[in-house]
């Protein structure tokens, strides 16, 4: 195309005869006079068609295209696997010759679709407050020195494009529950309606068109926060285009390079604190201003959130005779008062809450173990065990609960059950806590350790004393002996007294 543009220039603007071109380009003179009486800027290069290996085996392809656009994303052979298939049909050519026909047949079908490239599509507008975008996402961080693979909810607001990004070990319930509770209060408020995906933790069966049999938790969390939930189409990502955006620009900006956290905790506060900033960077687009500019007129139009949502998932257990309830492969301990009986488990993202009766029984941490190798792990509090050393004061020597006593209770242990009766005072001792503070309890504990005298009678003595506020002297000045200052006097005229009134000694 150079070389033509020259040709152009010598002979319609220097007025340089054919003969001198063609001794500067070394082309014909027909050559020469056919560019130039053709009046064409570009050349263009006829490919002629030439027979190929892949003719014999076209209809086929074609037919195995036709099925695989048919099926899902994650069921659909790639090409390679169909290049495979025809090799053991017999096909001996190559596997970019099958990977252009395949190209240009999906390239066809999308023209006769009257789709071109990647589809055509309606551009949206979305007024303020109307509407808030949902999606989850798979990205890596290092938490804790380890390098874990994390599901993270998107959070994006339509019309000022206020986004907001939050990590989490699963895609459950109380994980998507959670997520919505931390994002309207970042975003200051609710909108009028979601955009969601089909997602199993939201939709539990898809119907014809637009109908959805909606999980009862999640219509629970709606009508809590009062939007309208809208699910996409099947496969129709589009439909929600901005926060599918929002997860391809947060891999940039947020996970590259692997961001590295001591817990996901302090991850989180961190995505919170990027994203706003972020807010104040990024230039709205469409609207003047940036985001953050946007974002702050929207505020009037989002209705202030109500209290959070109580976002768990509950679960009923019966508590087994070691007092624990099983959940997720791992144990936690409930009060003995309960064992072999039936509660409810409401599992939060960061703890497990078991009720029964209307009351909160206990609360622990929750176990989040992905590695389905490495076996359950069991969650002792050694204050539920205390009515059973009551009643069986020999297990507290090797009681697994109780490896994890307070360091005073630990110290005090050591004393108490080197001598007989020992185990029975130090149960007495840590029933203490059922009634009074636990660290009143430890520092009485500690007060008889530091005197040398831990004993259940001394422990109690200074307890009541924390109690009531007094304390006793550091030191007490007692003579060396005790002298008799008044002497008694001998008085039996008491007797003579008894016998006057009748009365006799039996």
């Amino acid at each position: 195309m150079a070389l033509l543009s020259v040709i152009r220039r010598w002979a319609f603007r220097d007025r340089i005869p054919i003969r001198e071109i063609c001794r500067k380009t070394g082309l014909s003179r027909n050559t020469i006079r056919k560019y130039l009486r053709s009046d064409v800027v570009e050349p263009a290069f006829q490919t002629p068609g030439r027979p190929t290996k892949l003719d014999a085996y076209a209809d086929k392809l074609v037919h195995w295209l036709k099925i695989e656009s048919g099926r899902s994303r994650k069921q659909k052979r790639t090409v390679k696997q169909l290049h495979a298939d025809l090799v053991a049909l017999g096909y001996d050519g190559s596997y970019p010759r099958v990977a252009t026909f395949a190209r240009e047949w999906k390239a066809n079908r999308l023209r006769e679709q009257q789709m071109s490239g990647r589809g055509t599509f309606v551009p949206l507008a979305f007024e303020a407050g109307e509407a808030f975008q949902f999606d989850w996402s798979e990205d890596w961080a290092v938490i804790g020195g380890e390098r874990t693979k994390l599901q993270v909810a998107h959070f994006k607001l339509s019309h000022s494009r206020a986004f907001i990004v939050r990590a989490y070990p699963l895609q459950t319930h109380e994980m998507l529950f959670d997520a919505h509770v931390e994002a309207f209060r970042v975003l200051g408020g609710v909108p009028r309606r979601g955009i969601y995906d089909n997602m199993r933790t939201a939709v539990d069966k898809i119907g014809v068109g637009k109908a959805r049999q909606v999980n009862l938790r999640f219509q629970a969390m709606a009508s809590h926060y009062l939007f309208d939930a809208e699910f996409c189409n099947p496969a129709s990502g589009w439909e929600k285009g901005q926060v599918e955006k929002n997860v391809q620009d947060a891999r940039h900006r947020l996970w590259i390079p692997i961001p590295s956290f001591p817990n996901l905790a302090a991850l989180n506060v961190w995505l919170e604190e990027r994203c706003i900033s972020y807010w104040r960077e990024i230039p709205h687009g469409e609207l003047p201003g940036t985001i953050a500019d946007v974002w702050a007129e929207e505020q009037d139009y989002l209705m202030a959130p109500t209290r959070p949502f109580d976002g768990f998932v509950e679960h009923t257990k019966r508590v087994t005779p070691t007092c624990l309830v099983h959940l997720e492969r791992n144990r936690y301990s409930v009060p003995a008062s309960f064992a072999n009986r039936p509660v409810s488990v409401r599992v939060y993202p960061e703890r497990v809450v078991v009720a029964a009766e209307g009351q909160i029984l206990c609360e622990h941490p929750r176990i989040i173990d992905r590695s389905h190798s490495n076996p359950g792990r069991t969650v002792y509090d050694w204050r539920h065990y205390l009515a059973v050393i009551q009643r069986k004061p020999g297990a507290l020597r090797n009681g697994a609960p109780f490896t994890e006593l307070p360091e005073s209770f630990r110290r005090l242990q050591g004393h108490l059950l080197k001598r007989l009766g020992g185990d029975r005072e130090m149960v007495e001792i840590l029933a203490l806590v059922l009634q009074h503070d636990e660290q009143v309890v430890l520092q009485a504990v500690e007060l008889a350790l530091a005197g040398g005298v831990p004993t259940k009678t001394h422990i109690l003595n200074l307890l009541h004393r924390l109690i009531d506020g007094t304390t006793p002297p550091d030191t007490i000045d007692a003579p060396q002996a005790l002298r008799l200052r008044q002497e008694p006097l001998a008085n039996v005229e008491r007797y003579d007294a008894l016998r006057a009134e009748g009365r006799h000694a039996s």
